[in-house]
């Protein structure tokens, strides 16, 4: 049992998975004050020293040892995809709230599975981080729910990015075992539409891309989402190495920093590629991944930039057609195209990344408040994820059974 807090102590957490996903929220949890890191797991040696050494917290051979910890209050889930489920249940069943990376999980049975855990052990689950949580996104939702601008009627979601050609775990190119665009990026264009359509999800209609060989999993998809309100959103996103939607938001990537120009170089372009023709095998693109993961050998501190953006966090364009404006979601805020003007709701930079995570989490934990991203809501992404695929595969619509709406506790 995790020792007793008030409701001023920062958040205890303690992680499950010292790679990628850790090192991009770092610096979330570098400069939040509600936040205090307390504990990891990590099979690699590197990384479980660097933590001892950067936080002194004591680092454990396992997840099911951490979960046993009296230190740690949350656990941060930042495994493999497919552990989720097991780790956020060993979690719940030691009476620890989880924040679990997405996807959710794999299957809905593990994220039933997983939700049932945290009921019955009286703790919260919460999903993220998806850009969903990104201000400019609930600001969006905040003009939608005013009812200035009439109902929300259509909504477009696009992204083009390098993902496939980043180097990659052997899982990240096995569908089964959680690899793909859809399963790793899919969740964040569901989560935003879903949020800003109302969450109920009826049909569910896809075309996969999955175009070279050399990359055994699906590269690029297109949906057709169809709310039980009459609203329907278009989702595109392709990982394929070409186009990079970042060029219509300026220059200014994922991550809120503005890359070197506001057009690609030549030496820019095509990088990804280039870097993955030069390595051998699996093992050695494995190898290539892991070097840039916290406590490896190139792994470099965040830096005054990546801790303090110019711009929000983004996934890419998205477009919310509404009866008086459309709402186009941007770095920097929404901007409104009405009948008559165009408005720019320009919100202030962010003092650090992803500080809306850990508003959420603090907000349920610490003040009892329902969250918008729960367990029931990363369940009923998970479902529309699964029905991208089987639609993508059978070329027939499905339908969901699992959603629920859009609630702000």
């Amino acid at each position: 049992m995790s020792s007793p807090a008030s409701i001023t102590d920062p958040l205890r957490l303690g992680v499950i998975g010292l790679g990628r996903a850790f090192t991009v929220m770092l610096p979330t949890f570098l400069r939040d004050p509600r936040v205090r890191l307390v504990a990891a797991t990590d099979p690699v040696r590197a990384a479980c020293d660097r933590f001892a050494a950067d936080f002194g917290g004591p680092v454990h051979p396992d997840a099911a040892s951490l979960c046993t910890d009296d230190s740690v209050e949350i656990v941060y889930v930042a495994s493999p995809h497919e552990f989720h489920a097991e780790h956020v249940i060993a979690a719940a069943r030691n009476r620890k709230h989880s924040l679990v990376e997405k996807p959710m999980a794999l299957t809905l049975e593990e994220c039933h599975r997983m939700v049932d855990a945290a009921r019955d052990g009286g703790v919260h689950l919460l999903v993220g981080h998806s850009h969903s949580y990104d201000a400019p996104v609930l600001e969006a939702l905040r003009l939608i729910e005013s009812g200035e601008w009439g109902a929300v009627r259509m909504i477009h979601a696009f992204n083009y990015t390098d993902y496939l050609y980043r180097a990659r775990r052997p899982e990240e190119l096995d569908t089964a075992r959680g690899g793909g665009v859809v399963h790793g990026q899919g969740a964040h264009q569901i989560d935003v539409v879903r949020l800003l359509g109302g969450g109920m999800v009826d049909t569910v209609y896809a075309r996969l891309g999955r175009w070279d060989p050399a990359r055994p999993t699906e590269g690029a998809y297109s949906a057709i989402l169809g709310f039980r309100t009459g609203v329907h959103a278009t989702l595109t996103y392709s990982g394929y190495a070409h186009f990079d939607s970042d060029e219509w938001h300026g220059g200014i990537g994922e991550m809120g920093l503005e890359k070197t120009g506001r057009e690609k170089t030549a030496a820019d372009y095509g990088a990804a590629r280039r870097r993955l023709r030069e390595v051998a095998d699996p093992d050695a693109e494995r190898s290539l991944k892991a070097a840039r993961n916290y406590g490896a050998q190139e792994y470099q501190p965040p830096g005054a930039r990546t801790l303090e953006p110019a711009h929000h966090q983004h996934f890419g364009h998205f477009l919310v057609c509404c009866d008086g404006a459309d709402l186009r979601v941007t770095p920097d805020g929404v901007r409104v195209y009405a009948d008559d003007r165009i408005d720019n709701r320009r919100l202030p930079a962010p003092p650090w990344p992803r500080k809306e995570v850990i508003d959420e989490l603090w907000s349920v934990v610490r003040e009892g408040r329902s969250p918008l991203h729960g367990g029931a809501w990363g369940l009923a992404t998970t479902e529309v994820t699964l029905a991208m695929l089987a639609s993508g595969r059978s070329r027939a619509v499905e339908r969901t059974q699992h959603q629920v709406p859009t609630a702000r506790g």
